[in-house]
């Protein structure tokens, strides 16, 4: 006998992505402002301990004045998980969602940076299209993370393909030379997504994937785990600093989301995000 479908119409979907696009623009999350906070505390480096303090002051004062918290308001990544019990109506799941963009940036007065063609480059004035991910799980509901991206730290983000006999140390070595790259222009202290795994374009989607983790629940997996806070020390060891004038804290965090892969080859991608890496999550 077949199940009931729960209806979820693409109104609902629209209103939520607005208004998460808003927010998520607005409010930096939880865990980075903790993380802000205890670094800037334990910072050795004194212009290093002003830039912390001036960075909590701009997330409060956003807050505050419900403006934007940095002046790039991003690239909107949408993550959508589409319970296979559900039946969209009213119109197209895709079109729902960028409507939503488009009403969340105009609205909102968020800065739109979309053009239309890479290459001809005009602007298409409402901050759409969205890159929108799709998965199809078990349930009746939709659930979304919204995760505006600027492009300060996603033009600094890079992937290599290993040989499968790369170790360990090689990947870490790896991660913290895309850090020296991008020395201050991604707005340090940082949070790295890293995907490990899967092909070229997974590994990519895994390090997006990943910087929309909380930074306070690590790998499931203890060996990445380790390799998280390996990697973290590795690259606060650079000595960059917040905004690269040198400190104890250049990234705040480091994210590792995994997949299988072949037995030839090894992906392994590295996603940037600056201290303002945004995004809000939510079910329908």
């Amino acid at each position: 006998m077949r199940g009931i479908m729960r209806e979820i119409n693409v109104s609902e979907i629209t209103n939520a992505v607005k208004e998460a696009v808003i927010k998520a623009n607005i409010y930096l999350p939880g865990d980075l402002k903790c993380r802000i906070s205890e670094y800037g505390k334990n910072e050795t480096v004194p212009v290093a301990r002003d830039v912390f303090a001036d960075m909590e002051k701009n997330y409060r004062i956003a807050e505050e004045k419900q403006i934007p918290v940095c002046q790039d308001c991003g690239m909107a990544v949408v993550f959508a998980e589409i319970g296979q019990e559900v039946h969209i109506t009213g119109g197209r799941f895709e079109e729902a969602v960028n409507l939503g963009v488009g009403k969340g940036y105009t609205e909102g007065f968020l800065r739109k940076s979309v053009v239309a063609d890479p290459l001809q480059r005009i602007n298409t004035e409402d901050n759409t299209p969205a890159v929108i991910h799709t998965r199809i799980v078990p349930g009746d509901k939709i659930s979304f993370t919204v995760a505006p991206k600027g492009f300060g730290s996603e033009n600094m983000s890079k992937i290599k393909m290993f040989n499968p006999t790369a170790a360990k140390k090689d990947i870490i070595d790896f991660v913290v030379s895309v850090v020296k790259d991008a020395d201050a222009k991604p707005c340090p202290p940082l949070v790295l997504g890293v995907g490990i795994g899967g092909d070229f374009e997974y590994s990519a989607y895994l390090s997006k994937k990943a910087l929309c983790r909380s930074t306070d629940i690590s790998n499931p997996e203890p060996f990445y785990a380790e390799m998280e806070k390996e990697i973290l020390e590795a690259v606060n060891k650079t000595g960059i600093g917040p905004q690269g004038f040198s400190g104890d804290c250049t990234a705040l965090a480091c994210n590792i989301e995994t997949y299988p892969t072949h037995i030839a080859g090894l992906p392994v991608a590295v996603n940037i995000g600056c201290h303002v890496t945004r995004h809000v999550s939510f079910v329908i």
